[in-house]
């Protein structure tokens, strides 16, 4: 069982989530977040008694130096990597400017090809470990008006199929989670009418939970799935 979870983009809902589900599974934390601090004291206040909060790093991960200097921050051991930072682009593509490019380039690719790359050698050594990242319906079929948003999430995809590959005779885990329509503040913010218009092309007819993504989450670090890699696990309500 891997112990010591390095969890990005903690602070969202999706990532908050994940925290808690992984703290009910026994898992001792080290939580990442940029700007929303507010969201992880609910989180610090229930588990803190019970140890299972290691560390709390800040750091803007759309910037390539704030990656590095998050890694060498931390103080533990890190025996599962999850990936949750990450942020939204909606816009037409000619519209997009450089530095947009590039901030959703490094927030969503280079900056978790900096972390993993640095903690992959100890996980080597172990001969064990667990990667996850949690993606995007977008970044399989692709979204109009997020172009950049669609490009970065397949990368992710991309990464997590070749990566799997590289790493499984050391015997790491590499997988992602790809949610689509899920109930998160950023999309309690659409428009009714558009919110209903999605929910009546998916099957299920309702918004997915960060519960749906959490409780995936928690299979995909059960060893009793480790045959699963390489995998990119649509959480979509059949979208």
């Amino acid at each position: 069982m891997e112990k010591n979870v390095l969890i990005l983009g903690a602070s969202g809902d999706i990532g908050n989530a994940i925290s808690r589900q992984l703290a009910d599974d026994g898992y001792r934390l080290i939580l990442h977040y940029h700007r929303n601090m507010k969201a992880l004291e609910q989180l610090i206040v229930e588990l803190e008694s019970d140890e299972q909060i290691l560390q709390i790093v800040r750091a803007d991960l759309s910037k390539e130096m704030e990656a590095q200097r998050l890694c060498e921050q931390i103080a533990y051991p890190v025996d599962a990597i999850i990936y949750v930072s990450g942020t939204a682009h909606f816009g037409l593509f000619q519209d997009v400017s450089e530095r947009e490019m590039d901030e959703m380039l490094t927030l969503h690719v280079k900056s978790p090809w900096l972390i993993i790359q640095y903690f992959l050698p100890s996980m080597i050594r172990k001969q064990r470990g667990k990667i996850i990242f949690i993606t995007s319906i977008w970044g399989n079929i692709g979204a109009s008006n997020e172009v950049i948003y669609s490009s970065v999430k397949g990368a992710q995809n991309s990464f997590v199929k070749a990566l799997a590959k590289e790493v499984g005779p050391s015997g790491i885990s590499v997988n992602a989670v790809s949610p689509g329509f899920i109930d998160t503040k950023m999309n309690r913010s659409i428009a009714d009418e558009e919110r209903e218009d999605i929910i009546a092309h998916i099957p299920l007819n309702r918004a997915g939970l960060t519960t749906d993504v959490a409780h995936t989450v928690h299979f995909l670090m059960d060893e009793r799935s480790n045959y699963i890699h390489g995998e990119i696990v649509n959480i979509t309500g059949g979208w």
